[in-house]
C-alpha cells in the first residue's frame, strides 16, 4: 500500500478488503488457523485467516467508522475472518457513537441503536468464532440491554432467551458474554439467568464463558453473590467453569470450592 493511502478514509467494503489483504501475513495466518481450531471437526472448521493481528485490524476500522450497513454486510459475508472482524468492530464504533451522554434519551439515537442491534442479530451467524463474539457482543447487545430503547425489557429478555435456546454455539455464547455489559453497570441478573441456563452445556467454550462471566460478577458486582451461586451449583458445574469462576479468590477458598 502506498504511503499516501495509509490515512485515507475507507468508504466501501471493496476498499476495506483491499486494505486488509495488503496486510496479509502467511506465517501469522497459519498460526491463527491453529489457534482458532480450524481443522476438520474443530469448532472453527474451515475458517480462513489473512494473518492480521487485532491491533492492525483496529487501525483499519478507525478509517471506516461511517461505512453504511449495506457495505458492512459485505464485510460480514467475507470468507476471511479478519474482514468479518472488521465489519463487527465498525458496528461497535457506530453503536458507541450513539451512546454519548447527550444522546442516551435522544429519539433518533435510540432508533439508530435499535437498528444496529437488529442488524447485528440478523447477522449473528457471521460471528462464527469466539473472538468475533467476545469483541463485539457485550459492546452492542450487552449495552443495549441497559439503554433506553423502543423495545421493552420483556422483548429484550426474549431476544436473549432466543439466543440462549439456539442450536448455534456462537449464538449461545452471545447470550452469555453479552451479560458483561450489565455487570459493568452493577446488574448481575442477566449473568445469573444465563449461567444457570448454560451450566450443563457440553462444550468447553461455554464452560469458559460461564465461568468468565461469573468471575466478572464477583469482581464487578459482589463476591457474595458469586458465593451464593456457587453454594447452589458448584457441585454440578463443569470443572473448567468452576475454575474460571473462582480464579480471583484466595488459594484457600479456591481449594474449598474445588472440593465440592
Amino acid at each position: 500500500m502506498a504511503t499516501s493511502d495509509i490515512a485515507k478514509d475507507l468508504n466501501t467494503a471493496k476498499q476495506v478488503i483491499a486494505c486488509l489483504e495488503s496486510l496479509a501475513d502467511e506465517k501469522q495466518s497459519q498460526h491463527l488457523m491453529r489457534f482458532f481450531k480450524t481443522g476438520e471437526g474443530d469448532y472453527g472448521e474451515g475458517d480462513m485467516f489473512l494473518g492480521i493481528k487485532v491491533p492492525e485490524s483496529r487501525r483499519v476500522v478507525a478509517r471506516c467508522k461511517t461505512l453504511p450497513l449495506d457495505e458492512i454486510e459485505i464485510l460480514l459475508s467475507s470468507q476471511w475472518h479478519e474482514v468479518r472482524l472488521c465489519g463487527l468492530l465498525v458496528l461497535v464504533k457506530q453503536f458507541e457513537s450513539q451512546c454519548k451522554k447527550q444522546l442516551i434519551n435522544d429519539a433518533k439515537a435510540i432508533a439508530i441503536r435499535d437498528g444496529i442491534v437488529e442488524f447485528y442479530l440478523s447477522h449473528a451467524h457471521c460471528a462464527n468464532n469466539w473472538d468475533l463474539v467476545d469483541l463485539s457482543v457485550y459492546k452492542i447487545l450487552g449495552e443495549w440491554l441497559m439503554l433506553p430503547s423502543n423495545y421493552s425489557d420483556e422483548e429484550k429478555l426474549a431476544t436473549l432467551d432466543r439466543l440462549a435456546a439456539s442450536d448455534n454455539l456462537w449464538e449461545q455464547r452471545m447470550s452469555m458474554v453479552c451479560t458483561l455489559a450489565p455487570l459493568m453497570h452493577g446488574e448481575p441478573n442477566f449473568t445469573l439467568r444465563y449461567a444457570k441456563h448454560h451450566l450443563l452445556h457440553p462444550h468447553d467454550l461455554m464452560h469458559k464463558a460461564v465461568g468468565w462471566m461469573l468471575r466478572e460478577m464477583g469482581k464487578r458486582v459482589s463476591i457474595d453473590v458469586l458465593r451464593e451461586f456457587l453454594g447452589q451449583h458448584a457441585h454440578e458445574m463443569p470443572r473448567t467453569a468452576l475454575r474460571y469462576a473462582i480464579e480471583r479468590m484466595s488459594d484457600e477458598e479456591r481449594k474449598l470450592w474445588m472440593k465440592k
